[in-house]
């Protein structure tokens, strides 16, 4: 029999919003949907677009390490 790491028995709760549960995943998806708005956005006002290959590529690319970034807050701020 093996024993898990601590990190791997954590479960996250839901969020209660007036009687609806929420997943924390998708608050956390949302919230990092609108990070990535506003860093697009500053992105092409400071022209940074002109550099990038394949621009659909780089927002996933971001998307992901803003996601990223959010659960492991998250995660820090719980243990």
């Amino acid at each position: 029999m093996t024993s898990n790491p601590a990190w791997f028995e954590q479960m996250y709760g839901e969020l209660n919003l007036y009687g609806v549960f929420i997943p924390t995943l998708l608050g956390l998806m949302l919230l990092a949907y609108a990070l990535n708005g506003a860093l697009r956005a500053w992105m092409t006002r400071a022209g940074l677009y002109r550099w990038i290959w394949h621009p659909a590529l780089f927002n996933l690319a971001t998307y992901i390490a803003v996601l990223g970034m959010l659960f492991s807050i998250m995660h820090r701020m719980q243990s």
